[in-house]
Order: C-alpha cells, then sequence, then structure tokens
C-alpha cells in the first residue's frame, strides 16, 4: 500500500510518498512560498535526478495538484496513476484534549482541528488547509490526521495540570500538551525493541534534541511527561525559543519595553534560545565554532542548554522512580557528538558509562554506552514520516 505523507504550513507543504509493504521512500519533496511570489516544487524520486518546477501556487490545492503530478511524471514520476495511493496521512499539530489517537478525517475531526486554532495559531490552520487540498484534489480517498499532541495524552493531571485557577482549564483546556509526539512515540517505541526492554514496564526517556527540542518520559510506551505544554515554548532552551522562564518576565518586557503581550511573545519564540543569549546563531554548528574562538556567550548558550536537558533527564527519573534507557533523536540529538557526551557527564550519578568511540558516531542507529553501564543510553534516529505511514496504514489497511 502507497501513503502519501503532509506536512503542511503556513506557506509551505511537505511530502513523503512511502510504500509501506517495504517502508521504502518512493519520493519525498517541498512546495515553498506558497501564495506568495517565486513559489517553486523541488521533487526528489528514488534512483531518478531531483525535479524543481518554478510555479505561481496560490493556494495549497495548486500545490498537492503539482505534487499529484509529479509523482505521475512519466519522467520524474514514480507511479502510472494517482489511484494507486491509496491514503494520505496528516501531521497535524495539536488536537486539543479531544484525540489521543490518529483517527481517520470527517467532518467532526475537521472541527476539533478548527477549533484548536487558538491553541496552534500558525499550525492548525496550516495543517487543516492541507487536509482540505488533499480532499479537493483526490475525492474519495481517505486522509488521517495524525497528531502531534496524541501521545501526550495519556498524562497523568498531576503532570498536565497547571497551578492556575481551575475555572481557565475548563474553559480553554489550558494545561500542558507536549509536542514533537510522533516522533517521542516513535522513538520509544523503537528503544524498546532495540534495547530489548520489557514492553509493559520499561522506563524511557528520549530527548529529541534539534531546533525544537524537548524531552519525554515513558513507562511501558506511554508517555507520563514532557517538557513542552500548552505551546511548544516551555521546556528546554531551544533554538530560538526560551523555554521555561518565570511568567512575570513577560509583564516585565511589556511594561519596560513598551511592547504588547504578542510583541514579547514573538521575542520569546523568535529571538531568544540559544539565539538570544549567544547573539550569534540558532545553529549548533555556528555556536560550537563561535565558542572554539572564545565567544564566551556562545559558550555560555551551549552550557546552558546542556544543563537544562540533564536537568530535565534528573526531574523525569524522579517522576518515574528511575530509568532504563535513554534514547537521543533529533538534528542535535542524532549528529552532535559533543553536546551528547556533555549532557552525559551529568548522568554519572544513575551508573552511566559512555563508550567514546562510539560516541563519536553520527546518525546511525547504537548503543552510545558501555556494556556494563546501568542505563542503556543509545542514539535512535527518529522518522516522523515513517510513523505517520504507519498510522495511516493501520486505519485504512
Amino acid at each position: 500500500m502507497k501513503v502519501l505523507v503532509i506536512n503542511a504550513g503556513s506557506s509551505s507543504l511537505k511530502y513523503q510518498l512511502i510504500e509501506t509493504d517495504t517502508e521504502e521512500v518512493l519520493a519525498k519533496g517541498l512546495c515553498e512560498r506558497i501564495g506568495l511570489e517565486g513559489s517553486k516544487l523541488t521533487h526528489s524520486p528514488e534512483n531518478k535526478d531531483d525535479y524543481v518546477k518554478e510555479q505561481e501556487m496560490p493556494t495549497h490545492t495548486t500545490a498537492v495538484q503539482l505534487v499529484l503530478e509529479a509523482l505521475v511524471d512519466p519522467e520524474h514520476g514514480v507511479i502510472e496513476h494517482i489511484d494507486e495511493i491509496s491514503a494520505v496521512g496528516h501531521r497535524v499539530l495539536h488536537a486539543g484534549q479531544v484525540y489521543s489517537d490518529s483517527v481517520i478525517v470527517n467532518d467532526d475531526v475537521k472541527k476539533v482541528v478548527k477549533d484548536c486554532f487558538p491553541l496552534g495559531p500558525l499550525h492548525n490552520p496550516a495543517n487543516l488547509i492541507g487536509i482540505e487540498a488533499c480532499e479537493e484534489a483526490m475525492p474519495g480517498k481517505p486522509q488521517v490526521a495524525v497528531f502531534d499532541t496524541a501521545f501526550g495524552q495519556s498524562m497523568q493531571p498531576k503532570a498536565y495540570m497547571y497551578a492556575i485557577p481551575y475555572k481557565f482549564y475548563e474553559k480553554y483546556g489550558i494545561r500542558k500538551y507536549g509536542f514533537h509526539g510522533t516522533s517521542h512515540k516513535f522513538v520509544s517505541g523503537r528503544t524498546i525493541e532495540f534495547a530489548d526492554l520489557d514492553k509493559s514496564s520499561c522506563k524511557v526517556i528520549v530527548c529529541h534534541l534539534g531546533n525544537g527540542a524537548s524531552i519525554s518520559a515513558s513507562i511501558g510506551g506511554k508517555c507520563v511527561d514532557t517538557s513542552m505544554g500548552l505551546t511548544p515554548l516551555e521546556g528546554l532552551i531551544m533554538g530560538t525559543r526560551s523555554g521555561d522562564i518565570d511568567a512575570a518576565v513577560v509583564q516585565f518586557l511589556a511594561n519596560n519595553e513598551n511592547l504588547s503581550v504578542e510583541e514579547v511573545l514573538n521575542i520569546l519564540n523568535k529571538e531568544s534560545g540559544v539565539l538570544g543569549i549567544s547573539g550569534v546563531s540558532s545553529d549548533f554548528r555556528d555556536l560550537s565554532a563561535a565558542a572554539e574562538d572564545g565567544n564566551e556567550r556562545a559558550q555560555v548558550a551551549l552550557d546552558a542548554f546542556i544543563y537544562r536537558v540533564a536537568k530535565y533527564i534528573g526531574s523525569y527519573v524522579a517522576a518515574m522512580n528511575g530509568v532504563d534507557a535513554i534514547a537521543f533523536t533529533g538534528g542535535i540529538g542524532e549528529n552532535d557528538c559533543a553536546t551528547r557526551g556533555k549532557i552525559c557527564e551529568y548522568l554519572g550519578y544513575l551508573g552511566v558509562n559512555i563508550d567514546p568511540e562510539n560516541n563519536s558516531k553520527r546518525g546511525e542507529e547504537m548503543y552510545i554506552s558501555t556494556p556494563d553501564s546501568k542505563v542503556k543510553v543509545m542514539v535512535i534516529p527518529t522518522n516522523e514520516e515513517l510513523a505517520i505511514a504507519r498510522e495511516t496504514l493501520a486505519l485504512v489497511k
């Protein structure tokens, strides 16, 4: 069965066509600048040269049509007819408290996605546009919504409640939801398989570290806590996001800099994190180079990021009363050997021992802990598109 995986942004659309029998990516690509001047499609078919088409895309429906044309193109395509696509799986950011699993899209599902616009103002509207564009381009084809917040729905109230008046939880659903859920579910499940852990009781911490970063704790594959909150702003220091701060900072900056709440939140989301501390970059490669050249603020940014990750790991060990395995994933988690090693230097109290040779490798599924380490530490590359394809297959097969 062939599943088309769609990740729609406000002016972009990423896609992969996956053969679920072999889990092979037949083609992938990106539509950029949808609704803007200079839009283009970059299409990468398996075993063929990349294909770039510059054409105006006034709507996401136009973008989807161009994707479908590329997939069946005699020269650049990978299928003969659109009917070979059995279903479409969509990454959707927020489902509030309504859905704890992936679902086949119907009118009720679309209403939930729309009702969650206030909780995911940047992503949910684009996700709904992507769904409706695919419905228009492929009428009758099953559409599946895979929610980024679903993994966190197994958290207990003690983990997800904020200590604010309860009426705001009842009225607006203000609570911790967690994000990167598709990745955390995929990696925690693969960690259990890779390390041959007890599927019903194993305690796993997943560190999804990239420009956006989060940590989850799960027992038996069920999330018990995660670092992101009502929005992806809470938790770890990230590329441009502040992570955890004193909420009074918002009022202080608004009053002293004559800014609106929206302007302060824009700063916390887009101008903060390691970029804000360092003044250099949100890219950890740039930070590492600057730190090596003696830039003290770049070094502080790296140290603060590493420290915050280690603190969260420690808190989740306490929350679960132990840990069997810690997995690193994401662009930094999979490839930044130095950062992984420095995080693990904080974990000696757990009996963690790291193998320097293994930890010098990048992007491989592997143990980076020694055989005598009391906690298994590993790198598990994430694959959110494959996870979405699997969820879609399970619902439509």
